[in-house]
């Protein structure tokens, strides 16, 4: 694939390899899942200090790389964007995600397959792609 920055490569193996490592942790313990649930519904200032990594991470990725020229780039920004809302809304009001989080939790093991398998295209688009001027 075809993209106009180094970096969107760079950022889509990193993001491809994060998604197939949490998707890996999902099949092969999915209790783990129910359990970090059950932590952050019971504690306030986790749910916070797992809120301010996400939106630092969002962030960054928002202010390094917010490119919208290829789909490639236009996925690794969307995510970047995912996660700084993600992150502002586990530190703002963590509600609404935590009840998305517990609904989904009935279905732990296609999450995790969606994950491998979209981890492994993002990986393979990194890796194969090259960073070129797009007419």
């Amino acid at each position: 694939m075809d993209t106009i920055s180094i970096l969107t490569l760079r950022l889509s193996e990193a993001i491809g390899l994060y998604m197939i490592v949490i998707g890996m942790g999902g099949l092969t313990a999915p209790r783990r899942w129910r359990e970090m649930m059950d932590d952050l519904a019971r504690s306030p200032g986790l749910v916070m200090a797992l809120g301010f990594p996400v939106f630092v991470v969002g962030a960054a990725l928002v202010l390094i790389h917010s490119i919208w020229t290829d789909p490639l780039a236009i996925i690794v920004s969307l995510i970047g964007y995912a996660a700084l809302i993600e992150g502002a809304l586990l530190l703002a009001v963590p509600g609404p995600l935590l009840k998305i989080g517990f609904w989904s939790l009935d279905f732990t093991r296609a999450w995790a397959i969606v994950s491998i398998v979209l981890g492994i295209l993002l990986f393979l688009a990194g890796l194969t792609g090259r960073a070129t001027v797009i007419a």
